[in-house]
């Protein structure tokens, strides 16, 4: 009978942690949600200053430091982690500096390797199970600002690498992070390669893959020395995956890569506050991946039916048109209150 019980709560406090929230979208298409949100970029970053982070294979990191005036370290520390072909200047990465930065806390965005302000810093790649890099830029932060906690946000991508850092650093009893948030995770990569190969999905794996060509191409000119790639603009990113990125992150395939650098696999060990938010509708991963496995009671998946990949916005022009970025901003003020 207590056996009985005890299955039912831990069913009941999973199903809490996959629950609903509702969210009024302007449109409901997930092509116009996920395009939109990028497109509409009226907002202006925060004030910012340069900062470099050294990684062991002598590649360099450029992270933009947003201090607002009178910040104290007891105040928090956001760090910002954008997705694939993205950077610091990414639109919802911006949006959600500008908006730490107003209330007062310290907002930093980390460029990966090679992308953005960073382009000709690194020689070697980034990629969805780099988060060794990440671990080394708030390593950074924590030396410069040993008194501030520090909460990571990730997108896409990013989002990925959030899980995979939060995970790492659960199984090593770390206490480098207070709390993390994963925006649109592609926890499985397989899945998502699966749904981006799939012909509804081409106009977004066809934006992946010039913009990856671009990066690429653009890498090897700056390192005349590295040998010449076989990617063109025309290259599929699945063939990308697998003659490229695994390749130079060595791994021996894309499958491989996919296996090793999927998220999921380390939720079970996520011991810090961690909230997961995806949507329904998002076509690029699929939203019941994280219903497969047992979800610790500090990280929360929160679903929408509505929002496309990173969209989310919302039906309420004048209150909630940036309903992820409000959500967001709500979540940090609560961690960062709690004790």
């Amino acid at each position: 009978m207590e056996t009985s019980l005890v299955g039912k709560r831990k069913v009941f406090i999973m199903e809490l942690m996959k629950k609903k929230m509702q969210f009024k979208p302007l449109l409901k298409s997930p092509y116009y949600q996920t395009v939109l949100a990028n497109i509409i970029d009226f907002g202006k970053e925060p004030p910012s200053k340069p900062h470099y982070v050294k990684l062991s294979d002598g590649d360099v990191l450029y992270l933009e430091v947003s201090t607002p005036k009178g910040w104290t370290e007891d105040k928090g520390t956001i760090v910002l982690l954008h997705g694939l072909c993205g950077s610091s200047k990414s639109p919802y990465i911006k949006r959600i500096a500008k908006k730490v930065y107003n209330s007062g806390r310290q907002a930093v965005r980390i460029n990966m390797r090679g992308c953005g302000l960073g382009r000709g810093l690194a020689k070697n790649i980034y990629h969805s199970g780099c988060s060794g890099d990440i671990k080394k830029a708030l390593e950074d932060i924590k030396k410069h600002f040993p008194g501030t906690s520090i909460i990571l946000i990730g997108f896409s991508l990013g989002a990925n690498l959030t899980v995979k850092l939060a995970g790492e650093l659960g199984k090593a009893n770390s206490n480098l992070l207070k709390a993390a948030f994963a925006v649109s995770p592609p926890v499985n990569l397989l899945t998502s390669a699966h749904r981006l190969a799939l012909p509804k999905n081409q106009v977004y794996a066809e934006y992946f893959s010039k913009q990856l060509f671009t990066h690429i191409d653009d890498l090897h000119k700056a390192f005349p020395d590295l040998a010449p790639h076989r990617i063109t603009e025309k290259t599929s990113l699945n063939d990308i995956d697998e003659l490229y990125i695994a390749r130079r992150a060595k791994f021996s395939g894309a499958l491989d890569y996919y296996k090793h650098c999927s998220s999921i696999a380390v939720v079970k060990d996520i011991k810090i506050p961690t909230k997961i938010l995806l949507a329904m509708d998002d076509p690029i991963i699929d939203p019941y991946e994280l219903d497969k496995i047992d979800i610790p009671e500090n990280v929360e998946v929160i679903k929408t039916d509505h929002g496309g990949h990173i969209g989310y916005v919302g039906k309420n022009i004048l209150r909630e048109f940036r309903w992820m970025d409000n959500l967001i901003e709500k979540w940090i003020d609560k961690i960062l209150k709690s004790k």
